[in-house]
């Protein structure tokens, strides 16, 4: 590659090679019709600084590949209404992988992270590498198979798991959950599926679908944090996913914030996981029975190992006074906590999601209550908290999003193997 200042990414490159410089200005156009489409090609050579005419041609060469298209024309400011160009989202196709300790979730989606096809495989533990290894690949192929779309169209697979993850080397570092260390899961997973691979934290892959498509789209600053058996973060910072130096940026849930507190499955005492997660909720619960409180969930006193997040959440929705002092009390700790991610990050929007959203419990409340306590005076200003549930299909969804990311990234951070689609 030229040794050319080759890394504007708003404007025409003028020095290096030449067909560098065509792959440079294609990504823009690629990029502008993606993120502001639909667009008319004035419209894009307004916004690029590229002639009309290099737009012409780079639009051209876009539309016979099938990359983009032309729908019905847009305003006119006097004479013909211009044609607008749209990404075409059956350019092509990516795999989507959200791997828990016990399932497989795998979503096929257009270009426009649109989901074509699910397919879901249980499994009494993937905790082996070697066993995930296998179920990943048979339920990729399953998903491509049952799906009807011709596998020479689909461009990428994207895996999204719970731990720290090196996305540069494709290696879990580290998963509690699924009690890894160093395993190298794309190698094995690209060669027998001759496709490209990317593994991302799980919660980073959510992040990225949320600033493409999501509630995040177009802001430069936000975070997604996420509860349910475990708290995460992902983090947007200038418009771009902040990993940090290891990939283990936004392991919120492992912020200490009771030193001597209850054991947190990470090893360490007084995580926040520890005080506000489902399984915390859980503890408390049996606890409080243990100790005879009179509750409506008494009937687990003999068997405590029965009783769920669920329950407890059923139990506050009904009333029960010992159930909502729970929820209460792990909500003020991830208020706490989230306030402290306001006064270091400034965000703009935090997105509150997870499995342990759906239920909309009393825990949600406290803890928007106990965050706008404690937020730095000026920063609560313009700062919007949205609650967003989310299924398994839109963990999986965000894994695919990871592939998308690869695809239209500008030529110069792009890995090699994301240039699929001919013109890209």
């Amino acid at each position: 590659m030229s040794s050319s200042k080759a890394n504007s990414q708003s404007g025409l490159v003028r020095t290096g090679n030449r067909d560098f410089m065509k792959e440079i200005n294609l990504s823009i156009v690629i990029n502008l019709i993606r993120s502001r489409g639909p667009l008319s090609r004035t419209d894009i050579a307004h916004s690029s600084g590229l002639s009309q005419g290099a737009v012409s041609g780079l639009t051209g060469e876009l539309l016979a590949t099938d990359f983009i298209r032309e729908i019905g024309g847009g305003q006119s400011k006097g004479g013909r209404s211009p044609v607008l160009l749209i990404i075409n989202p059956l350019a092509g196709f990516v795999v989507g992988v959200k791997l828990t300790e016990q399932s497989i979730v795998a979503v096929l989606t257009d270009m426009e992270a649109a989901i074509v096809h699910c397919t879901t495989t249980l499994a009494t533990s993937l905790r082996d590498p070697q066993t995930a290894i296998e179920t990943i690949i048979q339920t990729v192929e399953t998903t491509i198979e049952e799906s009807d779309v011709p596998r020479s169209k689909v461009i990428g697979v994207g895996i999204g798991l719970a731990g720290m993850i090196d996305s540069q080397e494709s290696v879990c570092c580290y998963s509690p959950i699924l009690g890894w260390r160093q395993v190298q899961l794309a190698q094995p997973i690209e060669q027998r599926l001759q496709l490209p691979v990317y593994i991302e934290n799980d919660v980073n892959a959510l992040t990225i679908a949320e600033h493409w498509f999501g509630e995040g789209r177009g802001l430069p600053h936000f975070l997604v944090a996420t509860i349910g058996r475990g708290i995460g973060m992902g983090i947007v910072a200038n418009g771009q996913i902040d990993r940090g130096a290891m990939g283990g940026a936004g392991e919120f849930g492992h912020i200490t914030m009771q030193p001597g507190g209850p054991q947190c499955g990470c090893g360490k005492a007084g995580c926040l996981e520890a005080l506000a997660a489902d399984q915390a909720v859980v503890r408390m619960a049996c606890e409080a029975l243990a100790a005879g409180k009179q509750t409506s969930m008494q009937w687990a006193a003999q068997d405590p190992s029965q009783l769920t997040f669920d329950h407890v959440a059923r139990a506050a929705s009904e009333g029960d006074t010992v159930a909502l002092a729970i929820l209460n009390e792990a909500g003020r700790w991830l208020g706490l906590g989230l306030s402290y991610l306001v006064n270091l990050l400034n965000p703009q929007l935090i997105v509150l999601s997870g499995e342990g959203t759906r239920t909309g419990d009393a825990r949600l409340e406290a803890a928007s209550q106990m965050m706008k306590q404690h937020i730095f005076d000026q920063l609560d200003k313009g700062l919007e908290l949205i609650v967003k549930p989310l299924d398994e299909e839109a963990w999986a969804r965000g894994a695919a999003c990871v592939v998308l990311s690869e695809v239209f990234k500008h030529p110069i951070n792009r890995d090699t193997r994301a240039g699929l689609l001919g013109v890209v």
